[in-house]
């Protein structure tokens, strides 16, 4: 049996800022924005090439705070484009930092061991890992 993570609730503080972020700055697709009455809104956000996407919202979210939610990760190719398009779209994206030494020998010096790192508005906290390809 398949077991797939597919939504995970990041707890904002603004929906409005959050959804701007998040879609604008960081590219991901906007799924649906619902707004059932003015205490529930819900709107899911899907990064690029992902199966898993984000929900943010207000009344039918889990109740935490604001920027409790850290370590979330998102995996990319090609960390160094990756951090390039992340800073270009305004995202205040940490240098590339390679984190430990490499577990297996890779196509590429940075896959699984090269990072960036950023924060949402309300400092959820995110990290990027380069992974070329899969064994």
């Amino acid at each position: 049996m398949n077991w797939t993570l597919e939504v995970v609730v990041v707890p904002v503080a603004d929906v409005d800022r959050a959804k701007k972020f998040y879609a604008e700055q960081l590219g991901f697709h906007v799924d649906h924005d619902t707004e059932i009455d003015q205490d529930v809104r819900i709107v899911q956000l899907t990064p690029p090439g992902s199966g898993c996407s984000i929900v943010i919202g207000r009344g039918a979210v889990p109740d935490m705070a604001p920027g409790s939610l850290k370590g979330l990760q998102l995996v990319v190719p090609d960390i160094e484009a990756a951090h390039a398009e992340l800073a270009e779209r305004g995202v205040e994206v940490s240098d590339v930092q390679v984190v430990g030494a490499n577990p297996r020998p890779a196509p590429h010096p940075l896959d699984n061991v090269g990072f960036v790192f950023f924060d949402d508005p309300d400092g959820n906290s995110w990290a990027v890992q380069q992974i070329s390809s899969r064994a």
